[in-house]
């Protein structure tokens, strides 16, 4: 284990690194060893508190990777960044196979979309190896989840998945200290469900456990503002500022340092 994941003082920055083809928002900017790992050590720069390597897309319609081309993506990057004893690496995938591989091969932590239901064999991967975890809501697969989707009591029904799931790991040998929650902002949700989300955040915390949020880039941004891809970034930010002050604990994003000029204006704010 590099280092404990928690500060008290502050919340954390997960860093996005998609060494991917086809990711929706840096699909094949960081696809070549070399390149996923100088913009890893460009975000740690920036201030990344974690780094999330991922190597299958989880994008709306996306269609699942072979494993082998998942490891053969994810496990040079993660070998390469656990020479540097200080930060913490996480793995982005819902396969035991590559979350095993993933952490011999130094990964802190299992960023699960699935909430640990689509691989049985998942908590008992992340228990044996004493790592961290983030459960995460979803509803349906990346492949269907926007179809559709809806809900009578949005945040009721993520609670309660939330809290069976973190019960289910506890009871497979999972630290209760090393789990972490994800609502899961755009897997399976409505604009109306991505906002009442950031509105009542605050709701989740009664988990008892850190709350991640994921806005970065995505869709419900672009609806709001009627922005393309490339010009959500004000919109992020504002949904970042607005997690933040409703209790994020970590924020996902791809822009590191702009987050950081986020985290330090809602902190300066916060203290006031």
């Amino acid at each position: 284990m590099a280092r404990a994941l928690w500060c008290n003082t502050h919340p954390l920055i997960m860093g996005i690194l998609n060494v991917t083809p086809d990711s929706f928002s840096d699909g094949g900017r960081h696809y070549t060893l070399e390149e996923a790992v100088d913009h890893a050590l460009l975000m740690i720069e920036e201030g990344a508190d974690i780094i999330d390597v991922g190597g299958e897309s989880t994008r709306p319609f996306s269609e699942p990777v072979a494993e082998k081309d998942e490891l053969n993506r994810v496990i040079p990057v993660i070998e390469t960044l656990r020479a540097n004893p200080d930060i913490l690496i996480s793995v982005d995938t819902y396969k035991a196979n590559v979350a095993r591989e993933a952490l011999v091969a130094g990964a802190d932590m299992v960023n699960d979309i699935s909430g640990l239901t689509y691989d049985d064999r998942m908590a008992g991967v992340i228990a044996e190896n004493d790592a961290y975890t983030v459960i995460m809501h979803i509803k349906g697969t990346p492949r269907n989840m926007q179809e559709n989707p809806g809900y009578d009591d949005v945040i009721g029904e993520i609670k309660a998945f939330l809290q069976e799931r973190v019960e289910h790991a506890i009871r497979m040998g999972i630290d209760r200290e090393k789990i972490i929650v994800d609502p899961g902002i755009g897997f399976g949700k409505r604009l109306e469900d991505n906002l009442c989300i950031l509105k009542m955040l605050r709701e989740f915390k009664e988990l008892g456990r850190p709350v991640l949020v994921g806005t970065s880039m995505k869709s419900f941004i672009g609806k709001i503002t009627d922005s393309p891809l490339e010009e959500r970034v004000e919109g992020t930010l504002a949904t970042l500022a607005v997690a933040l002050m409703n209790g994020a604990d970590i924020i996902r994003v791809h822009d590191v340092k702009k987050a950081g000029k986020v985290l330090k204006i809602v902190k300066a704010v916060m203290e006031a």
